[in-house]
């Protein structure tokens, strides 16, 4: 793999983590919970995300190799 495709597969990760993270924040903020528990809610989709593409790389480099 060169540098460049792991670096915007990585930026793209990133990216749609991110995204997911405060769609949760907005939809708990939305719920009524407070500042805190929404961060708390957000920052756990955040690792839920960056956890899920992490296995799925395992995954695949387990299979590809």
């Amino acid at each position: 793999m060169t540098v460049a495709v792991v670096l915007l597969t990585t930026a793209l990760v990133t990216v749609v983590a991110l995204l997911a993270a405060a769609g949760a924040g907005k939809l708990a903020r939305m719920d009524g919970a407070t500042y805190p528990a929404a961060l708390t809610r957000a920052a756990a989709t955040f690792a839920a995300v960056i956890t899920l593409a992490v296995a799925v790389v395992g995954t695949l480099n387990a299979l590809l190799t």
